[in-house]
Formats: C-alpha cells, structure tokens, sequence
C-alpha cells in the first residue's frame, strides 16, 4: 500500500474520479424514473408529434392564398370542412380554401398553415374574408419538429427530471435503463460520539454527521446505509469498514480524518485488501484534513469530524465522485452569479469555501457571506451556498462577481 501526505490541490482531487467505474444498470418503470441517471441514449421510435397540427384555433388555410391580404383588402376563402379533435381529416384544403381547426388539431392535407380566429372574419357558413397574411409553417407544429425518428433525444448519462419524463412518456416508453442507485456506507468514528437520543456528557457530542451525510446522499441521488458509530478501536473501525466495502459503492468516515484519529483511519486503510492512498490532505478550507483512498474498485473518504467541514467537502469533492459513479456525465453541480455584499479574506495556499446567502435587490443578485464560527452548523442551515477563494488569492472585494456553488435542495 502507498500513501502520501502532502496536501493535493482541489483539480488533481477531481481528476481521480476517472478510476472509479459507474454501478451496474437496471429497468424501472417510467413512473419511478424520476432523478434516476440515464444509462444508455434513447432515440425518437418515430416522428414527434407525428403530424402537422395547429398551435391555434382558426383555420387551416394555405399561405399563398393570403398573402396581400390586410384590413382594406380581405382575401376571401371557401370553407370545406372542420378537423374534429384527435381524427384525421376526411378532407383536403385546396387553393382560395379553408377548414375550421381547433388548437391541437391535424392539418388537412394541402393545408401548411393556420390563420388565427382573430383575423377572420366570418361571412356566412361557407365563407370567410381573412385581414392578415400568413406564411407557411405559421401557427403549425411539424409532424417532425419535437422529434424526428431515430433522433437521440436523450443522451446516456443523463438525470431524468419531470421533463424528461414527460418526453418518454410522449414516445410510448413505459419503462427504461438506469442506472442503480449508487450505496454509500457512512460511518461515524470517535469515543466522543453518541446517538443522537442521548444526552451528551461533557466533551461528547451526537452524532450529526451521519445523519446530515445520509441526506445528502440521498440529495444527490445515491442510497445512504449507516452502519452506528464505531469508537477508536482499530479492530472495530477495521471490521465495521470490511463490512461496508463489501456491502456499498463508496463509503464515507466521518471523523477518521481529524488530527486525532486520521492515524487509525490510515492504519485501517494498510490492512484492507487491494487499498492505496491517493489523497491524504486537500488544499480546501475547511477540510484540510480530508483522505481519498481507493478500496479495489471502490472509493473510500475519511471526511472532517466537524459536520460544517464534512458538507463543505461532501458539496466540493464527495458530490462529483458519486455523480460520476452513479453514471452522470455532469456533476449535477448547479452555479449561479452574483455580486458579493461585503469584503471576503482569505489566506493563500488553500481554496477557502465561504458560505453565503443569496438575495434578490434591484434586480441584481447579491452573495451575502454567512457570519459566524467556521464549525457552528447554523450558519450552514443560513447559506444556499458556496463561494470559492482561490488559493493564491487573499480575499475577494466587495462587489466582486463570483460564482455560488449551490447546496442542494
């Protein structure tokens, strides 16, 4: 086993995700596709919608019958028929002709556009005087246009919103490959840890990591698997981490990389087969401290004990490394811009992570910074997300746009 112990910069972190291979695929109905990442690339069975159909009431004309037409000099038309929603016409429209249609319905074959009702003015039942011009395709979705077939609609990789599936659901799919939801073992580690029921005695404290890494798991759609909280006893943290290597994808230390423990975390990680070291110290504050080791084929964290540091570092480093496993050709990262309200110091030599608020004033979306303690977890619960110093900076001025790593919700 090697290992190493200077500190890696946040990129060379990132580049390691390409040794870790996706889980395995599966098939679910469509109706539990929702947020599930798409393993292969899906294609148009056939032509979306399928047909040429108005996007307005009125009437399905032919363009070159109306072209001059205006308040002072109508074009006068004969109608031929109606379009009955969800049938196939029975008629053609021909030249000087028109056929009432209702939004959504199908263009009569010789139609290629669709005068408004609001430019029409009936004459009696067979006639009709149009008052504007309209080209052809106007007011008309092709049969083709939302999709032609064989078309890659979707590509592998992909996470499947209510959009998506709104799209499959257009194309008659009734279920679809996907890949499984990636299993993540957390483990707490500490002698000063205790459940979350039980009054702590001086210098204890509950265990919230586990709970807080189990719902971003969860946010970033993996399925989180506790396994309690393990004291600093190599034999239990060794057995408890043997256990959860072979039952999950990747799993999580919460605490095995503090000053105090991150010795016993290494030393579990020499005793467990096929384990290499690829990080041991990342150049992000909070979470210095961090460790990256690769398990066979599998990932393995010691995150910070301080619950602030361990989702700072999940947002930034953990995230990306489950997107990739779980099969996303993205990192389901979501940025956005904005300006920041107040001066930000940092120290040089790291990546400093700032917590901040977004607010909305003038029509300009301000970074407000977070104020407060780096380890109080409230000011996580006030932030909606991250702002990144970089390490050869030494703060950021007011003013200043940046970008905001979101925290997800």
């Amino acid at each position: 086993m090697e290992h190493f112990f200077e500190v890696t910069d946040i990129p060379s972190v990132m580049a390691l995700r390409e040794r870790f291979a996706p889980v395995a695929t599966e098939m679910v109905d469509l109706e539990d596709a929702l947020l599930r990442v798409l393993a292969e690339d899906f294609r148009a069975p056939g032509d979306i919608p399928g047909f040429d159909r108005s996007t307005m009431d009125g009437y399905a004309v032919r363009a070159d019958g109306t072209y001059g037409a205006g308040e002072g000099s109508p074009a006068y038309l004969n109608v031929v028929g109606s379009v009955a929603m969800g049938q196939v016409p029975d008629h053609r429209v021909g030249p000087g002709e028109a056929s009432r249609i209702a939004t959504g319905g199908m263009l009569p074959e010789g139609a290629d556009s669709v005068m408004m009702v609001e430019h029409v003015g009936v004459l009696d039942e067979g006639t009709i005087e149009v008052y504007r011009s309209v080209a052809p395709g106007q007011h008309v979705v092709a049969r083709n246009e939302d999709a032609a077939a064989g078309q890659v609609l979707l590509s592998a990789g992909r996470r499947l919103r209510p959009q998506e599936i709104g799209l499959l659901a257009a194309c008659g799919v009734g279920s679809v490959r996907v890949h499984a939801m990636p299993r993540v073992g957390i483990i707490s580690s500490g002698d000063e840890v205790v459940p979350v029921d039980r009054e702590p005695l001086p210098g204890q404290v509950r265990d919230v990591n586990s709970l807080t890494l189990a719902g971003m798991v969860r946010q970033a759609g993996g399925r989180p698997q506790r396994y309690g909280i393990v004291p600093d006893q190599y034999d239990r943290l060794l057995d408890t981490c043997r256990r959860a290597l072979a039952e999950t994808d990747m799993v999580l230390v919460s605490g095995g990389s503090s000053v105090g423990t991150r010795d016993l975390t290494v030393q579990v990680l020499a005793a467990l087969p096929r384990s290499a070291i690829l990080v041991h110290g990342v150049s992000i504050s909070p979470g210095k401290p961090t460790i990256l080791a690769q398990c066979g084929e599998k990932a393995f964290w010691g995150l910070p004990g301080h619950v602030t540091s361990a989702m700072v570092v999940f947002t930034v480093l953990v995230r990306p490394f489950l997107a990739r496993i779980g099969g996303c050709r993205s990192d389901d990262d979501v940025r956005v811009r904005a300006r920041l309200t107040r001066n930000v110091a940092s120290a040089q030599g790291r990546v400093d992570f700032v917590r901040v608020r977004l607010v909305r004033r003038d029509d300009t979306l301000w970074a407000e910074p977070v104020l407060g303690a780096s380890g109080l977890i409230r000011t996580m619960v006030a932030a909606d997300g991250l702002v990144a110093v970089d390490l050869n900076d030494e703060g950021l001025e007011k003013g200043a746009e940046v970008d905001v790593l979101m925290m997800l919700s």
